[in-house]
């Protein structure tokens, strides 16, 4: 089966992914607060593991779920703008590195269905 994991192009590809990714969410006024305490390095780790799973790579995220993980977050004011910047910031990265628009929409998809979840709906 033909994964979006596989189709982006696997593992060095999340990598290079979420290293971009985080560099341009801490540099985003919108959401970087959330990130004001943070261990950056065991994050991207943890967002690592997710992204693969989610995508339908391996399966090796061990992470709390979306909800509780996020419960604090919510707390702070996390809500729909917030989340429309996150996913912002993951088309933006996924272009940079040559992915082609229907791959960042089955992306944009994939992120979507944790909307609800992320923001204790």
């Amino acid at each position: 089966m033909n994964t979006l994991y596989a189709q982006l192009g696997g593992d060095a590809a999340i990598d290079a992914a979420v290293d971009i990714f985080y560099r341009k969410v801490l540099s985003d006024d919108r959401i970087s607060e959330f990130f004001e305490d943070v261990d950056m390095e065991r994050q991207a780790v943890k967002q690592k593991a997710f992204l693969t799973m989610a995508f339908g790579g391996p399966h090796n995220y061990s992470g709390k779920d979306m909800r509780d993980g996020h419960a604090h977050l919510v707390a702070k004011g996390l809500n729909d703008s917030h989340f429309d910047a996150v996913v912002e910031n993951l088309a933006a990265t996924l272009k940079e590195l040559g992915v082609s628009d229907e791959l960042i929409g089955e992306v944009a998809k994939v992120a979507e269905t944790t909307r609800a979840n992320v923001l204790g709906k």
